[in-house]
This record gives C-alpha cells, structure tokens and sequence, in this order.
C-alpha cells in the first residue's frame, strides 16, 4: 500500500455539509519501516497470531514476515490452544525463516486433582505451558522405527484429547498425559498464567518451586510492561504486589530457581499484535469480553532486540543471556523445516477392503 502526503485546507462543503480537506499538493513517499539493528539478533519463542481466538490481533504471515525483514533467524508460533495458524506461517517461512511449530496450552495437574473433570472451574486450578515441537521423524523413512521422534505427532495427540476428553472451559491438557508425550518436544514456563509464576505469587516454598521448575526445559520472563495490570491500584490483583520492583524480584525468583536446576532462562514477549499502534484494536476486543480495562493494554508487540534488552536492563550483565543467546540456543535445539502436515494423503487402511472391493466391481460387472 503506498502512503500519500497531503496538503490543503481543511473547509466546510456545504454541498457535503461536513468539513472536508481540499488537497493543493499530494505526493506518494516510501513509508520508513521499523528495523533491528542490533549485530546479535533475538529470537521469539511465545507469539500469537489472529488464531488465538479473541486475543491475537495479527496475521501469521505479517508476523513471520517481520522476523524475516528483520533478519531473526527463527520464530515461533504458539496459539492459546490451536494450531491452525501453521499453515499460513509455514507458507510464509519456507526457505526464509526457521518456524516453531509451538501452542500455548492449559494444564492441569491431574495428581493434585485427579477428578478435576467433576470439579467446577473455581475448584482446580489450570496453568498455561508453552510446547515447541523439538524434532519429528516419524514419516522419515530411512530412520529406524525405534529411533524415530515424534514431536509434531505428540503436540496434536495432545490437543485432539484435550479437546474430546478433557475440555471443560478451555481443552485441557492432564500433566501426566504431557508427561508421557513430551518426547521430541521442549516445555517452557510462559507467562504469569503459568505455574512457577503463579506459585511464586502464591507464596510456595523453595522445595515446591524447585519441585515444580523442574518439569520445564526452559524457564520464561516477560517484560515488566506485560505484568503492570498487576500492579495498578484499582486493580488489587495481589496483597505483595504493588510496585515495578515487585515483579522484578519474581522475575528474580524464576531466574534463581533456573541457575540452581541449570535450566536457562528465555525472555520472551508474548506477542499479540505486530506493532504498538496495533493495541487500540485488541482494546476493542478485550472491552467485548467485559474487561474494565481494556484501554490501557500491555505492550505485547513483536520488539526488536534493542527494545527488549532496554526491558530487562534490570538484569544488569545477563540481559543479554536471557534476550538473545538462550533464545538462539533454543532454536538451534529444534530441527530445521518441520513441516505443519506431513507429505502425504493418510488414506484410512481397512483389512481385506481391496480385495473386498475387487469381488464386487467384478460381481457386478458381470
């Protein structure tokens, strides 16, 4: 789309009976687009799309088309519990990108509460978990059967029993079910909905945050921007959480629970929307919902590396770390070019159905 500069005088059309601008110059400009300067790029690891029903605001393909412009070497995609953005993004990486096939799911430990399908919602509680698909053979011909990972095939087992079995409210995913089918995955934190941050807040002791972290294979920061509804006045949302410096120091927590477990720490920006302009229209969204505060929305557009090392320069002389070479470490973790839908049409095999088939084209032929 071109951009135009125009100038003229802003008058009342009588014939129109509103104020009109009538043009004297117009011209066509490039508009500049924003950039990522930075020599060491970042890589984000917790991104939604338009098909995160009612949350995500932008396109996949704007999105991987971002982090191609911008020179990210990988990106990844993960919907508040669907996939069907993959497509569309995988389109869009091909050749140019590495895409992550990922969802941000809904877990709920079955052990803590083992009948939580006969609970009300306000009886158990559900946490949000970030998968990204690690590595899938399983179509892979020339890999032995036994050796075969099956990543993709584990993330859509999950979510087709999610959505049958255990849906209640949201598809609900049983953590020893993700337990059994993490094989060819890798499991981060997320965000404030998950489970660390929410034990921190909920005052759990060192050995039940070190019990629970050590679940994940990777633990997830956000930027202080996501996490300030926490701390606005009218809110309330916790009693120990009144200032930036308070979700710092959870933040903080995370970090130590990782440094002691030896898991690295993953800074992330739980994007939903491409630019920061893009916010007055998930505004409209939230305010649909019932949200009060829909107006003073977080900053969850795509960052530059730059911007997000200026959000975590709390973190002194590991921002770094935590904004750019975990990130990158992660992504290198993951193998190249996974597509969404194997090659292949998967007709369904029914025994003794060709010959079946063959008797009664001949039967009725004669």
């Amino acid at each position: 789309a071109k951009t135009l500069i125009v100038k003229g005088g802003y008058q009342y059309d009588k014939f129109a009976n509103e104020f009109v601008l009538r043009p004297n110059d117009i011209a066509t400009v490039l508009k500049s687009e924003k950039e990522d300067n930075a020599d060491e790029k970042r890589v984000e690891l917790h991104l939604h799309t338009s098909f995160s029903d009612m949350d995500g605001m932008s396109s996949p393909k704007s999105l991987i088309n971002r982090a191609i412009q911008w020179g990210h070497k990988a990106i990844a995609v993960t919907d508040h519990g669907v996939v069907q953005a993959l497509p569309e993004a995988y389109g869009a990486a091909k050749g140019k990108i590495k895409l992550i096939l990922g969802m941000e799911g809904y877990v709920v430990d079955d052990e803590k509460y083992p009948d939580f399908m006969d609970l009300k919602l306000k009886e158990f509680k559900r946490h949000h978990i970030i998968l990204l698909v690690k590595e899938d053979t399983s179509m892979d011909e020339s890999v032995p059967k036994e050796e075969r990972k099956y990543g993709r095939k584990n993330l859509y087992e999950l979510i087709s029993s999610s959505n049958i079995n255990t849906f209640k409210s949201r598809p609900l995913i049983p953590k020893s079910m993700l337990a059994k089918k993490r094989d060819g995955m890798i499991i981060g934190s997320a965000c404030e909905q998950g489970e660390i941050y929410q034990a921190i807040l909920n005052g759990a002791n060192h050995e039940e945050l070190l019990k629970l972290a050590s679940f994940y294979d990777y633990l997830e920061i956000q930027p202080n921007g996501n996490n300030a509804f926490m701390i606005r006045s009218e809110r309330d949302i916790h009693e120990n959480i009144h200032t930036e410096q308070d979700l710092i120091d959870i933040n903080k927590k995370i970090i130590a629970l990782a440094d002691e477990l030896g898991k690295p720490v993953v800074a992330t920006g739980d994007v939903h929307f491409l630019d920061e302009k893009d916010s007055k229209f998930r505004a409209i969204l939230m305010a649909s919902k019932g949200f009060d505060d829909a107006d003073k929305q977080a900053p969850l557009y795509f960052k530059t590396t730059d911007e997000m090392l200026s959000d975590f320069a709390w973190a002194g002389d590991r921002a770094k770390e935590f904004v750019i070479d975990n990130p990158n470490k992660i992504a290198d973790m993951i193998m190249d070019n996974i597509p969404p839908i194997p090659p292949g049409t998967f007709q369904p095999h029914i025994d003794g159905a060709n010959e079946e088939l063959t008797e009664k084209c001949w039967n009725m032929a004669k």
